[in-house]
């Protein structure tokens, strides 16, 4: 089983790519769902299917093609499906608060749920075995950075926060609901919130192995773009996740010579260098700025020849290791990166900004600092086992 995870700033075209290794996954035979996680799907109109604005036609897996079906989490069939308890318990309580029906029904939908279920299907399926591979178109970084760190910051609820809750409400709730304008939640709510949690359990699991998960970054030659992805693979890392490939779409062809063009040729090249620097050694692409607009099955296809050629697996594993890693020990903040043939003498490094930029020998390290630590400096390097660990402190 193969989770590929496409991320990246919104616009760069993500969906097009996540759909154009979707095809050509199904080609080489794998059972490969691609399924999308942006509230704002385009994954059907991608696919150019003749569907409703907004249809519910992929609200389940629809196959598209042989050994391909693409899904498009749909919330409102998923709070009838697994949210229906919780959504109606919050609705009743904001009607409380003067809001209308229809207002709080709408503002009942809170953040996260089209994640969560996402989620559930992501787990439920990777234990039936259904598809071979499971492509996920996500949502913009920021929400695609919440989809990854969401299994983890419930596993630390339910074990703190939730027995407590349910405990103290269940023993206060006959007294309060006499007295408070609201009705406290029912037992039932928490049983629910417990069945889902209980669905995905395992998932954070499958996310940080990385014979199973990859990150995809998609880019454009662009500088805020570029910026973006650079923050987004500091946060991967930071979660435990392996970014495998970097993307970067939409490029000049070489053939374009018209002086109209001339300083966005400049422009790319310039940051397609400072791609490579950045994010070596995790292998970076390019895919060309086409003629048309990318919508069907056959210029999808062409999107996955320029990608993967003839002959590249998609879904083979690449790369196990992690570039770098974060870690706090005894009160000191550690950058950890594999150097497995670098020598005490080799090894220089300065701070950049907010990058810690490492050089051993001809080979430099662009390595950009989570906020927690990019106002420290770097205090002293040390080699473990093929391992270059760098301390680093507050200025004094």
């Amino acid at each position: 089983m193969r989770i590929l995870l496409f991320s990246g700033k919104g616009g760069v075209g993500k969906t097009s790519l996540s759909a154009a290794t979707g095809i050509r996954l199904a080609e080489l035979g794998y059972r490969t769902l691609v399924m999308s996680v942006d509230p704002a799907h385009s994954l059907a109109d991608s696919f150019d299917l003749q569907t409703s604005l907004f249809g519910s036609s992929t609200a389940d897996p629809y196959q598209v093609a042989d050994r391909l079906w693409i899904h498009e989490v749909n919330i409102q069939t998923e709070i009838k499906r697994h949210w229906h308890r919780i959504w109606s318990y919050v609705s009743s309580l904001l009607r409380t608060s003067g809001l209308n029906e229809v207002e709080a029904d709408e503002m009942a939908i809170f953040p996260g749920m089209e994640e969560l279920s996402a989620l559930l299907y992501v787990n439920d399926w990777c234990k039936e075995k259904r598809y071979d591979v499971i492509v996920l178109d996500c949502a913009p970084t920021g929400e695609s950075l919440r989809f990854v760190s969401m299994p983890t910051t419930m596993k630390w609820y339910m074990e703190h926060i939730f027995p407590i809750q349910r405990g103290v409400l269940k023993a206060v709730r006959p007294i309060a609901n006499r007295v408070v304008r609201f009705e406290l939640p029912p037992d039932s709510y928490f049983a629910s919130v417990k069945e889902l949690f209980d669905r995905i359990e395992g998932i954070d699991e499958l996310l940080v192995d990385p014979r199973v998960t990859s990150v995809r970054l998609v880019t454009n030659p662009e500088k805020m773009v570029v910026r973006e992805t650079q923050r987004a693979f500091v946060y991967f890392s930071l979660h435990g996740l392996t970014v495998d490939q970097v993307l970067v779409n939409r490029v000049l062809p070489e053939g374009v010579e018209d002086p109209f063009f001339l300083e966005w040729r400049r422009s790319q090249a310039k940051f397609l260098k400072e791609v490579e620097a950045y994010f070596d050694p995790v292998p970076t692409r390019t895919v060309p700025l086409f003629r048309h607009e990318v919508l069907g099955l056959e210029r999808l296809r062409d999107v996955g020849r320029e990608l993967y050629g003839s002959k590249e697996d998609p879904a083979e594993v690449t790369r196990t290791e992690r570039p770098y890693s974060f870690r706090k020990r005894n009160g000191a903040y550690e950058v950890r990166l594999q150097a497995p043939f670098a020598e005490k003498g080799d090894v220089g490094l300065f701070k950049k900004g907010e990058e810690l930029v490492v050089q051993i020998g001809a080979i430099r390290r662009h390595i950009g600092l989570p906020s927690s630590m990019s106002g420290l400096t770097p205090a002293r390097a040390r080699l473990e086992n093929g391992m270059l660990v760098v301390e680093l402190q507050e200025t004094v």
